[in-house]
């Protein structure tokens, strides 16, 4: 099932040239470029604010965009390179690619959980810990998950959920050549405190019986 790509407006930027990209950033914008696709390079502006937030939302340079420019038809890109200034650090210029359908990209994708009511070590009172939220994985840009789903139905405590256990589009795989840890589901935190008390006392009543003493031959 292909997600929801995000949308990236920007403006047809008409010119060009170190002139126009001072200009622009003046006007509170970030240069940039289109390029790819079979088709010719277009030169675009993207609100600094915008672009800003999206920056620190984090996951920029692999996340897949809906391109809107008016006067353009949609097209779906990825963010190649963001140059900053050498001092703020802050945005100064951008290099978007377009994507065929076709296009083999990195994206992370996130972790859905579902049949919780169908997990015997929930309903036993055990704890689902998840370890990765999100995998990346190499996929197509046309046929794109929405989430990776994991089926908790039927595991029991002390289960782990790996890479292996779900179900990935045709086509996709993980960036990580092993097969890593995704979830464990764990005994509730009572339990594991009244062992770990159990234990204890069977230590010290091992540390209370008096040693034995050989009986002297006198």
């Amino acid at each position: 099932m292909a997600g929801q790509v995000p949308d990236f407006e920007a403006t047809l930027r008409t010119d060009t040239g170190k002139g126009a990209a001072r200009q622009a950033r003046r006007d509170g914008l970030v240069p940039g470029v289109v390029y790819g696709g079979g088709e010719d390079p277009i030169a675009i502006n993207v609100p600094f604010n915008v672009l800003l937030k999206k920056l620190k939302a984090g996951r920029f340079l692999s996340t897949l965009f809906n391109l809107k420019v008016e006067g353009q038809d949609d097209v779906r890109v990825i963010c190649r390179n963001v140059q900053r200034h050498v001092v703020k650090d802050l945005p100064t210029h951008l290099d978007f690619m377009r994507l065929k359908r076709t296009t083999k990209i990195n994206l992370f994708i996130g972790v859905e959980f579902i049949n919780e009511d169908e997990c015997p070590a929930l309903k036993a009172g055990g704890v689902l810990i998840p370890v990765r939220n999100e995998v990346e994985l190499v996929v197509t840009a046309g046929d794109i998950p929405e989430s990776l789903t994991v089926d908790l139905t039927g595991l029991e405590i002390g289960d782990t959920i790996t890479i292996s256990s779900i179900k990935l589009p045709e086509g996709a795989k993980p960036t990580i050549d092993r097969d890593f840890v995704i979830a464990n589901l764990q005994a509730p935190a009572s339990l594991t405190s009244a062992e770990d008390d159990e234990d204890e006392g069977e230590d010290v009543a091992a540390d209370e019986v008096p040693a034995t003493t050989e009986a002297s031959d006198e």
